[in-house]
């Protein structure tokens, strides 16, 4: 069974999760966590601190040998909001990748919001309830709106518990002045969301990261009889309270407190005071803290992409569908024509496996470009396949990597009448192996949007028979009373890339 490593590299801590997969779960091996303060400086001048990507490296370096020592057969790495806003962030994921060989992707808040979702599905039972989840990191504070296990709605909002204290607090204790200021920058980051988390009628509210675990400790000691074992919730006037003591104690007062370690009390009055106008603006009564995150659903992530349960599967191909059809329709695409063209594609795909010797991941990456393929006529008719490529490769496709997106808009790009070469910008800055399927991805994808070519359903049914002379022939069958006449002449003009990407002859006819 594999094993699986995921670090994150937030902007105030960084984070390793080790996990096998045994029979369909995945078993915790090692976790650990260290304090880097990543993003601080960043949030100050806009450039990473030299001496505090030293100290996040020997980290990683620590988790490099940590994740050999366990024998992890596949590691992600995956930075959060500092490494978003940096000037010098290539600088640092140069330098680990130097240091470790780990590529650093830096995600957006809504990806990590997804992931944390993610994470919190695959360890806790709330897939049935109407939840909101709170994830406040060191730069970003991410609300995910889940329905039934189903991503609603999400925010990213730059309210970290590092940035608000950075930016504001400047004085030990805080002055009043300081927490006004801060508060006013809170509280209308918050009103963004607030009429929707008031409309959801939610019935759950949970919360991950650091500031949640610290502020649970502290109602924890509070309250006699609280069984540490088993969740609790903490209530709004609770955190009110708390809020108002934490501002009023300096810092090695703070550090006294029972259940804030000595690196969270620099920043617990920005995160407190996050969670406290957050529950008071959004009339939120309690919240209960899970010591779930991103790495969590990295790992989940991970499973799936390798050999999930079912239900998983069905989970991440869920969020990656609403993400497709989102992105579609934000940018007028016409969806019956993009489903119909996704759905000649996958046929095609299943119909020449022997021909193309795709791997399985194709699939799903030629799925999304069948359905994004003419986004780019959002922004202009002419230039629009150029304009597709922009799109998707910075649109937020929720489960899709970096490198993923920048397939799957290679693949949706070449669908007009230019053809990938190597030369090509877009070709050349992907790994080698994947010029050579994107290639053959493009030709599929030419080849579905062909077979609709007058935009009418015309073709009932596709049918491949392979030759043992390596001839490929498409049996089509007309959807009365149309013809597909139109089809065939467009079959037609693929034949020569055809052959020259899979060396096979196409013949397409009627029958």
């Amino acid at each position: 069974m594999p094993t699986f490593a995921a670090v994150d590299i937030g902007s105030n801590s960084v984070r390793l999760k080790i996990a096998k997969a045994v029979r369909g779960r995945l078993e915790e091996l090692h976790e650990e966590r260290e304090v880097t303060r990543l993003g601080e400086s960043v949030f100050a001048n806009g450039a990473l601190d030299p001496q505090a990507m030293a100290h996040t490296l020997r980290v990683l370096r620590r988790f490099h040998r940590a994740a050999q020592t366990y024998g992890a057969d596949r590691v992600r790495v995956v930075a959060t909001s500092a490494l978003r806003d940096a000037r010098n962030s290539r600088a640092f994921r140069d330098w680990v990748l130097t240091s470790t060989g780990w590529k650093v992707d830096v995600i957006s808040g809504l990806e990590e919001g997804r992931l944390i979702h993610l994470g919190v599905l695959s360890g806790a039972r709330v897939s049935k309830k109407r939840a909101l989840l709170i994830d406040l990191g060191g730069g970003s504070c991410e609300l995910t709106l889940s329905i039934a296990g189903h991503i609603e709605d999400m925010v990213s909002l730059p309210i970290g518990a590092v940035r608000l204290t950075q930016t504001f607090l400047h004085h030990d204790p805080p002055w009043r002045i300081e927490l006004e200021q801060m508060r006013g920058v809170i509280q209308r980051e918050v009103t963004r969301i607030q009429k929707r988390i008031i409309g959801a009628k939610l019935q759950m509210i949970l919360a991950t990261s650091g500031t949640p675990a610290a502020l649970s400790g502290l109602y924890a000691a509070k309250v006699r009889g609280y069984d540490e074992s088993k969740p609790h919730t903490v209530p709004q006037a609770a955190v009110a309270s708390l809020l108002k003591e934490l501002s009023r104690r300096n810092l090695s007062q703070r550090r006294a407190l029972p259940g804030i370690g000595p690196r969270r009390a620099e920043i617990i009055v920005a995160g407190a005071m996050v969670f406290a106008e957050l529950m008071q603006l959004c009339q939120l009564r309690s919240f209960r803290y899970l010591p779930l995150g991103l790495r969590d659903g990295l790992l989940a992530q991970m499973m799936a992409d390798y050999n999930a349960s079912a239900a998983m599967r069905e989970r991440v191909e869920s969020e990656r569908h609403d993400a497709l059809l989102a992105v579609a329709k934000h940018y007028g695409a016409d969806l019956q024509f993009a489903q119909r063209i996704r759905d000649l594609a996958l046929q095609l795909f299943q119909r020449l496996k022997r021909v193309h010797q795709l791997p399985a991941e194709y699939e799903d990456w030629l799925e999304a470009a069948a359905m994004l393929h003419e986004v780019g006529a959002y922004i202009n008719r002419s230039g629009r396949r150029r304009h597709t490529y922009y799109v998707i490769s910075n649109s937020e496709l929720f489960g899709y990597t970096p490198l993923q997106r920048r397939i799957i808009a290679a693949v949706a790009r070449y669908v007009g009448k230019s053809l990938p070469t190597p030369n090509d910008r877009v070709m050349s800055i992907l790994p080698g192996v994947h010029q050579i399927h994107v290639a053959k991805a493009v030709s599929l994808l030419r080849l579905a949007r062909a077979l609709d070519q007058g935009r009418r359903a015309a073709v009932s049914q596709l049918k491949v028979r392979l030759r043992q002379d390596g001839q490929v022939r498409l049996l089509l069958t007309p959807r009365p009373p149309e013809g597909i006449e139109l089809e065939l002449w467009a079959v037609g003009q693929e034949k020569d890339y055809f052959e020259t990407v899979f060396g096979r002859e196409l013949l397409a006819e009627a029958c």
